[in-house]
């Protein structure tokens, strides 16, 4: 058997998880102004386009690296054949000085960035498609808002940090075997990013039961 030979690492291929790790490096650099947001969106292109580790290493070259805790992995899981529809969407919503509202039927993909700089982004998935049982929501809100609307067969998971800012759950319910499951995280700096039930979904289903009855 030959010896591994020094950069060969850098052939392997990367996971999901490996991306989102260096999209939250890249989110961190923005907020601690090392940079722009022109840099950032060029960056996260290159991270979501990323085949090998070989690929990811220029992206962080000139940024400092701070280790965070792993993720833990969902567990997999059969998806909704009506939710689980689509087959490609929409990679970013940015709102600068200005307002993005996806609340139509749209596709949402594996990874979605969302970027709010004095401006306000509402994301409804109530008739929203996902191509993936494993979604991915990266919000960063400066001196803006974020509003992402759930509805009851989707299972969220969200572990974003708020400075000077919020970064809120405030979904009801635990994890339900079959849902699909999306993880919003992120960063808000004297902004917010709320996750809300779908206003009113529950009081309509248990009407809906009640009539049945």
């Amino acid at each position: 058997m030959s010896e591994q030979q020094p950069g060969d690492h850098l052939s392997i291929r990367i996971s999901n998880e490996d991306r989102e790790k260096v999209a939250q490096i890249l989110h961190n650099a923005m907020a601690e102004g090392r940079i722009d947001l022109k840099e950032l969106e060029e960056r996260l292109d290159t991270v979501y386009a990323a085949k090998t580790f070989a690929d990811l290493e220029p992206v962080t070259r000139d940024l400092p690296v701070h280790s965070s805790r792993p993720v833990a992995a969902p567990r997999p899981m059969p998806a909704p054949p009506t939710r689980i529809a689509g087959t490609t969407g929409p990679n970013q919503s940015i709102a600068i000085m200005s307002g993005v509202d996806r609340k139509s039927p749209w596709v949402c993909p594996p990874h979605h960035n969302v970027v709010a700089v004095m401006g306000g982004v509402n994301l409804d998935l109530s008739q929203a498609t996902l191509v993936s049982e494993h979604t991915t929501i990266q919000c960063f809100a400066l001196m803006g808002g974020v509003e992402i609307l759930v509805p009851d067969d989707v299972h969220v998971q969200v572990d974003g940090f708020g400075f000077m800012g919020a970064f809120e759950d405030k979904t009801i319910g635990a994890f339900v075997e079959g849902r699909p499951v999306v993880r919003i995280t992120g960063f808000a700096m004297m902004g917010a990013v709320e996750v809300k039930p779908v206003p009113g979904l529950r009081r309509k289903k248990r009407d809906a039961d009640q009539i049945e009855e």
